[in-house]
């Protein structure tokens, strides 16, 4: 299952996937600990790169 998925979006793609993953998770983690305008900088870096992921796919 995990393999027909990353045949099917490709493997750059589930890495990027995982770096948004992990900044979402570093974002809570800044909030969690009080540091409440780091979390919310931090956290526009997820859907900005998937902005950029849709970008750089429609461009081909």
């Amino acid at each position: 299952m995990l393999r027909n998925f990353i045949e099917r979006i490709g493997v750059m793609n589930c890495i990027m996937l995982l770096v948004v993953i992990s900044i979402i998770i570093v974002s809570e983690a800044l909030f969690l600990k009080g540091n409440k305008m780091d979390a919310i900088f931090v956290a526009f870096w997820a859907p900005t790169i998937l902005g950029f992921m849709i970008y750089f796919k429609q461009k081909k």
